[in-house]
């Protein structure tokens, strides 16, 4: 049933089709075209495009999340999309959500007439809190710093927006690239030796998805972790709880959505303990962007440069899993420091900046 919004503009609450193949996934794929033709608009670049058998798995509900998608038309085409996840885990207060929609129908109060149901979704599962993470193009326009006190974005159409609807931009990730270049295999390599002569009671051990079966408990734990250990300024964050069954389950979305990861751990030697962990992984197309995912240095192993580690062994070996990719590009906190200052020894160059923005709804 589809909800008024506007005297033009209507949201459609999508059911997913079981394959994004099947007869019934026509508005399905349309919704997937359309989501990457906002991503282009928004960032003017490529890397973010999933094809539909990609955004599948991303869309579905799962075991530690509820997911509730709706399209968006004006006129009866479809211009954008409203995405809002419910976390699972215990004593979440959040929601997340996202509000895409083609620039080319901005400023007609669509978004607006928008947010009350994503606030309705929220509140019916009981959250007090909505989050939101927008990537915005550059300008040499006035900004908004974060609260941290590191990093801003642009004080466009997109944070006025944001603003006017009651968020808050708590913290700022800078997006980094880094070319493939000979020279940059170079400045790895260097790297990872440096790395090495403070590292010497660890060893690297790496492996394409799926884990092997002896380090699937101690991945978990450092997926676990990364909801703890990372920076998070004051945003509401939930601590994960990751074990084998639940990696196992994300490492077959992974595999549905067609895309090769590699896992690069530092492992005490003493102990067996996984200490740090980088992924780097790439979609179908061999040629495309690859992207460093999360990466993680325990909070007790931390000063034995294992970041520095993990990030260079794994570009290093990366050449081999993909050596037609060209580019990587990640995302990092611009208050995480000792991470920002590996990547830029590493050549990675800031491309644009992403706002994590909060709104408290009690």
């Amino acid at each position: 049933m589809s909800i008024p919004l506007t005297d033009t503009a209507t949201l459609h609450p999508l059911a997913l089709p079981a394959r994004a193949d099947a007869a019934d996934a026509g508005e399905f794929r349309e919704l997937s075209r359309v989501r990457n033709d906002v991503y282009r608009s928004l960032t003017g670049r490529t890397e973010q495009d999933l094809a539909p058998e990609a955004l599948l798995p991303l869309l579905r509900s799962r075991a530690e999340r509820t997911t509730v998608v709706w399209a968006l038309r004006v006129d009866g085409e479809m211009v954008g999309r409203a995405v809002v996840d419910i976390p699972h885990e215990d004593g979440s207060r959040v929601a997340i959500a996202s509000v895409e929609i083609h620039p080319r129908v901005w400023g007609r109060g669509i978004g607006s007439a928008i947010v009350p149901h994503i606030e309705a979704v929220a509140r019916e599962h009981g959250r007090s809190v909505i989050q939101n993470w927008t990537e915005q193009q550059a300008s040499s326009g006035p900004r908004i710093d974060a609260r941290t006190g590191f990093g801003s974005v642009p004080d466009d159409h997109v944070a006025r927006f944001l603003r006017r609807q009651g968020f808050t931009l708590e913290q700022v990730y800078r997006v980094s690239r880094l070319d493939l270049t000979p020279d940059a295999v170079d400045r790895a390599r260097r790297l990872l030796n440096e790395a090495r002569r403070f590292s010497t009671d660890y060893r690297v051990l790496q492996w394409m998805i799926p884990t092997p079966a002896e380090h699937l408990d101690g991945y978990a734990w450092l997926k676990s972790r990364m909801s703890t250990d990372a920076p998070s300024a004051d945003l509401e964050t939930d601590e994960e709880s990751w074990d084998a069954a639940r990696l196992t389950a994300a490492e077959d979305r992974i595999a549905e959505m067609r895309q090769t990861m590699q896992v690069t751990v530092a492992q005490h030697i003493g102990t067996g303990e996984l200490a740090a962990f980088t992924e780097i992984g790439i979609g179908p197309d061999p040629s495309a962007t690859t992207h460093q995912h999360d990466t993680l240095v325990l909070r007790e192993h931390r000063g034995n440069r294992l970041g520095q580690l993990v990030k260079c062994a794994a570009l290093l070996s990366w050449a081999d899993a993909a050596p037609a990719s060209r580019d990587v590009i990640t995302y990092n906190a611009e208050e995480n420091r000792p991470m920002l200052s590996i990547n830029e020894a590493m050549g990675f160059a800031p491309i644009a900046y992403e706002g994590a923005w909060k709104k408290d709804l009690s």
